[in-house]
Formats: C-alpha cells, sequence, structure tokens
C-alpha cells in the first residue's frame, strides 16, 4: 500500500503509519481496540481490506424487518449490525415486500442457511391475529431469537420494546400545556400491539388531563396505514372532528397529517399542532422541524443483541419484555393553541 494511503488511514484513525502499516501486515503489539480503529477507518475510506483481515464469522444471524421505506427501520438494523459486527457475527439482512417473500419463507431460508439467531423487528409477533404457533415451531428447531416493537404471552422469547402508554401520555401533556383542548390520535391498525398501547395510553392521559370518557377519546382516533398518505387520510378526518392538534403513530404518517393541513390551507404550528413517532433520522430536517417521540434505537438494538447472544451462548435470557423509555423532543411542529373566536 502507498504512502499516501497509509497517510489517509492514519490520519482517519487517529493513529500513527507505523501502527497502520503493523495492522496491515498482521504485525504484534497493536491491541484488539486499535485494530478495529485502523480496520474500521479502511472500511469509511473505501479501501479493500487485505485477504488475510477478512474476518472468519462467528456465525450468520438473520434480521428480518417489515419493510426500509420507513427511516425508522434501517435506523434499527444499522444498530443491530453494528453491535453483531463488533461480537464477530455476520448479519442477514431479510425484508419483507408485498407480494414478495413473507416472514415465514424469509425464516425458512435462514434457517436453511443454518443461521445462528434471528432477530425480528415489528413482525407477525406484533400482529394479534396472527398465529403464533410459527414461533413455537422454530424454538423447536433450537434456533434463538429475540423479538422487537410488539409482544404476545403466546411466545416464549425475549421482547424488546419501547413504552407505548408513556409515549402517549408525553405527547398529549405536552400539547395540553400549549393549551390544546381537541387533541386526535392517527395509527395505523388496531391490530396491532403497539397501536392498542398507544390507544390505551391516549384513553388514559385525556382522561386525566381533560376529562374526557373512553367513549368521547375513541372519537378522537382515526385508524389508517402507517404511511404518508395514511397520515394525511387521518390528519383529514380529525381535522373535522376540530381537533388542533394531533399525534401520530410514526413520522411519515406526522409528515402526512403536516401535508393534509396544508392543502386545507392551515398552517403547522400556527393553526395545526402535529407530533410524530419514532424520531427517525433526517426528520429534525423536516420543515417545520417535527416535535416528535424519540425511540431509543441506540439502547433498544444493543440489548436485543445482547439478549440474543445470551441466548445463543447457553444463558436464557428472561422470558419476557423489556420497556425502553422514550423521550418527547419538542421542536418546531407544536405551538400555543389559537385562542378560541
Amino acid at each position: 500500500m502507498n504512502t499516501a494511503r497509509l497517510a489517509d488511514i492514519a490520519a482517519q484513525a487517529k493513529v500513527s503509519e507505523a501502527t497502520v502499516s503493523r495492522v496491515l501486515n498482521g504485525k504484534p503489539g497493536v491491541s484488539a481496540t486499535t485494530r478495529q480503529t485502523v480496520l474500521a477507518a479502511l472500511d469509511v475510506l473505501g479501501y479493500e481490506r487485505p485477504t488475510r483481515l477478512r474476518q472468519r464469522s462467528a456465525g450468520l444471524i438473520g434480521l428480518i424487518t417489515p419493510e426500509l421505506s420507513n427511516p425508522i427501520f434501517p435506523a434499527f438494523t444499522q444498530v443491530i449490525e453494528q453491535v453483531l459486527t463488533r461480537y464477530g457475527y455476520t448479519p442477514v439482512l431479510c425484508t419483507q415486500t408485498p407480494g414478495g417473500s413473507t416472514e415465514d419463507e424469509l425464516v425458512e431460508l435462514l434457517v436453511e442457511r443454518g443461521v445462528t439467531g434471528i432477530v425480528f423487528i415489528s413482525g407477525l409477533h406484533a400482529d394479534t391475529t396472527a398465529d403464533m404457533e410459527r414461533y413455537a415451531k422454530l424454538t423447536g428447531k433450537g434456533v434463538p431469537f429475540v423479538m422487537i416493537n410488539g409482544y404476545s404471552p403466546k411466545i416464549s422469547a425475549p421482547f424488546i420494546s419501547p413504552d407505548d402508554r408513556a409515549a402517549m401520555r408525553m405527547a398529549v401533556q405536552h400539547l395540553v400545556g400549549l393549551g390544546h383542548e381537541r387533541i386526535g390520535l392517527a395509527v395505523g391498525p388496531a391490530r396491532f400491539v403497539p397501536v392498542e398501547r398507544k390507544l390505551e395510553g391516549f384513553a388514559e392521559v385525556l382522561k386525566s388531563q381533560l376529562g374526557l370518557s373512553g367513549a368521547e377519546a375513541a372519537g378522537l382516533v382515526q385508524h389508517s396505514l402507517f404511511s404518508v398518505e395514511g397520515g394525511q387520510a387521518a390528519a383529514g378526518a380529525l381535522l373535522d372532528r376540530g381537533c388542533t392538534a394531533i399525534v401520530c403513530g410514526s413520522d411519515l404518517m406526522a409528515f402526512g397529517a403536516i401535508r393534509g393541513a396544508r392543502a386545507r390551507g392551515l398552517s403547522v404550528p400556527g393553526d395545526v399542532s402535529v407530533v410524530g413517532f419514532d424520531d427517525s433520522p433526517l426528520i429534525a430536517f423536516a420543515d417545520p422541524p417535527l416535535t416528535t417521540i424519540r425511540q431509543p434505537v441506540e439502547a433498544m438494538g444493543s440489548a436485543a443483541v445482547n439478549v440474543l447472544l445470551e441466548e445463543i451462548g447457553g444463558n436464557p435470557a428472561q422470558r419476557g419484555e423489556f420497556v425502553f423509555q422514550p423521550e418527547l423532543v419538542v421542536r418546531g411542529s407544536t405551538a400555543a393553541a389559537r385562542p378560541r373566536p
């Protein structure tokens, strides 16, 4: 490797050229951490690793996600892949596509390839109408797995979830504090566990903060698709019901809600306040920057890998749910309610 490249890599890794040379030539006297830093610098700069430095994988880990168009899924994927790679495992990303591979087909494929374990993100485990027997069969095949976002008492596995009820509490309290009294909730289909929990949290906080009954709270909920178009349709229905603020089940739905409000000549946050959910990458660059509930992706992704590796190592993690606290991130899409005329 020429001197210019050595200098580049040394600068990127913040180590001496001699250290880079030692790592590339497989010489001793370099700590494991420094070695990792130099290899990361190679990867970042787009240089190919010398053949002798390509690690033998400790095993394949399947990662099944519903889609990649919602930026929260690539965010989870990136964290999980980074942590797996740090432990020497090779992540295999499998994405379900409408009309393409189903979760069951992907699982079958991974099991045939001899994967060491599987991480499910927002899979069928989150759908209360799905048959959970498929996961018992997977356990029977001796493949450890962990579930993110969604819980079922019928599945014996570790689960990683954000506290959806607390998220609704935070969002609604923020809006009530700004003087909003008619607050709507735009969410996906009711059959999903995270949606169920958001509905419960929403009803509880409307009762405690505004004294609304369960029936009144239900009248302020609009189910739709978890997409920009779904958010726009739901927002239209909620605006018709006189809502001055809308809490959304995802950031993409919140984008749709903002678009829906603007299509009616309303300004955000002047006329309507909008709160998202996820705080996925790029959300801060929206116009206006989106007030949202942040899922602790970093902590959740790391925890998922750690419990899975415990399972693989023969130390089964707790069967049940590890619940992570979300956080309200206030930006520019929420403001004080306009006084009523």
